[in-house]
């Protein structure tokens, strides 16, 4: 009985891994050693994905009329969703399902940039941009933007703290950017003394 329940395994994780090389370029673009849930739901033409990026069991990942762009160096828990985009609820005498004219604040995509861990059934919402090596605690719910190197939690989420001081995190932009790709001194201070969310972008995959 434990042969078979072995094989019926490894038959289940090879099906898989075809379906998933088999449903890669349905992705706008992606890079090299990107792994994703077959099972997952997608918009697909919509999502844009760097290097070495595991997007977890069971992602959500819906974009259909904005953009969803995640770095490289990212990965995913279980069942993590990611939405771009929302109704217009600003309609009097119309049930929302019935209105498909947008204010322009709807459609809002979202950005999350290298090196960030995303934990499980985390939600992360429109107009949301998760800064270069942070981390989104599991269950967290992101409504606002997510400064390089905070680590957030909550509903919705809140910075708890920084992975580190600001000369930690230049020594570790030298080890792992090229100098033209760093964040520079003045701007991590900026960050890090505000300690606080950022506002929903407008555009924030421009």
């Amino acid at each position: 009985m434990r042969v078979l329940a072995t094989l019926i395994y490894l038959v289940r994780r090879i099906w898989r891994r075809v379906l998933m090389l088999a449903m890669r370029p349905l992705f706008n673009k992606y890079g090299k050693n990107f792994v994703f849930d077959p099972a997952g739901i997608y918009s697909f033409g919509n999502i844009t994905v760097g290097d070495d990026v595991s997007l977890g069991l069971q992602a959500t990942i819906l974009a259909d009329k904005s953009v969803v762009r995640i770095g490289s160096y990212v990965m995913f828990g279980p069942k993590v969703t990611v939405v771009g985009g929302g109704h217009n609820i600003s309609i009097a005498g119309a049930v929302m399902a019935h209105v498909h004219d947008k204010s322009g604040n709807e459609d809002l995509g979202v950005i999350i940039e290298d090196d960030v861990w995303v934990g499980a059934q985390a939600i992360i919402l429109r107009g949301v941009k998760v800064g270069r090596g942070a981390i989104v605690a599991a269950g967290s719910v992101v409504t606002k933007s997510i400064p390089p190197y905070a680590i957030v939690a909550g509903n919705p989420a809140k910075i708890i703290r920084f992975r580190w001081g600001v000369e930690d995190i230049i020594e570790h932009e030298k080890a792992c950017y090229p100098e033209a790709a760093r964040l520079t001194r003045d701007y991590l201070h900026q960050c890090i003394e505000g300690f606080e969310m950022l506002p929903r972008a407008i555009r924030p995959y421009d």
